[in-house]
């Protein structure tokens, strides 16, 4: 495992919403019960709190831009971005895109049909087996039966994604952009395609809130999922600040 790995399993959840109650149970342990038990205390109210549905769907849609309604004239292509791949699903006998990739791909595909607007997939981890681009294209035109003109496929983060797909476009005099991803995640990539001379035109999928019930309050795995994607995001957006501050030219 690489250090920038492990100090991601450490700063995200579930790890880093369990350190204080490991800690404070360590603490209980060797003779400090007081201080211990608030830690461990403190540890679990944060872990309820950042569970619930209602807490991380919260903070989550924080993140995204405001939903508009899109017209269909507003760019002339749509660039979908990966979000993972599964190098061998058993039950396909090949590689299969993750469920937020497959989420972006159904958004995209249903655009292109309404609009007849070419589509790029952005996504590399080629050295795994086949890129996550090329995983994309095979669904799209295979299983939803829409083709794909522009296949990028050597990118591993949303920078490099970026980097790569606007050459692609700019090469087929393309500026103008529907930005496909999960709407929390558009206000990190879209910046990274304006600043290389693109107008990109938001196109989240994932807006839709659940009605708020008495199970809104209680701890679940899609709302310490929910709480993993903010966390990311949070980490992405600040480590690309710190990217920018030391090479301001985002090289």
């Amino acid at each position: 495992m690489s250090w920038g790995g492990l100090a991601e399993g450490i700063l995200m959840p579930p790890l880093v919403l369990l350190l204080p109650i490991f800690l404070g149970v360590g603490l209980m342990r060797v003779g400090n019960k007081r201080q211990g038990f608030w830690l461990a205390g403190s540890g679990l109210a944060l872990f309820w709190i950042f569970s619930t549905p209602l807490v991380s769907g919260f903070l989550l849609h924080q993140l995204m831009p405001p939903f508009r309604n899109l017209q269909g004239n507003e760019a002339d292509a749509i660039v979908i971005l990966s979000a993972g791949k599964v190098q061998n699903r058993a039950e396909y006998g090949e590689a299969a895109p993750k469920i937020l990739t497959l989420e972006r791909i159904r958004y995209g595909a249903w655009l292109a049909r309404r609009w007849n607007k070419p589509i790029l997939v952005s996504g590399g981890g080629g050295r795994q087996g086949v890129s996550e681009g090329q995983v994309m294209k095979n669904v799209l035109e295979n299983e939803f039966g829409v083709p794909v003109r522009w296949v990028e496929t050597r990118s591993t983060t949303t920078r490099e994604n970026a980097l790569d797909s606007v050459s692609l476009l700019k090469n087929a005099g393309i500026t103008r952009i529907y930005l496909v991803s999960q709407a929390w995640h558009l206000n990190r990539a879209m910046p990274e395609f304006q600043r290389l001379g693109m107008t990109v035109i938001p196109a989240g999928t994932g807006y839709d809130e659940g009605a708020i019930s008495g199970f809104s309050f209680l701890p679940s795995a899609s709302g310490l999922q929910n709480f993993y994607y903010f966390c990311h995001e949070l980490v992405g957006r600040v480590w690309y600040f710190c990217l920018d501050r030391i090479k301001p030219n985002g090289s």
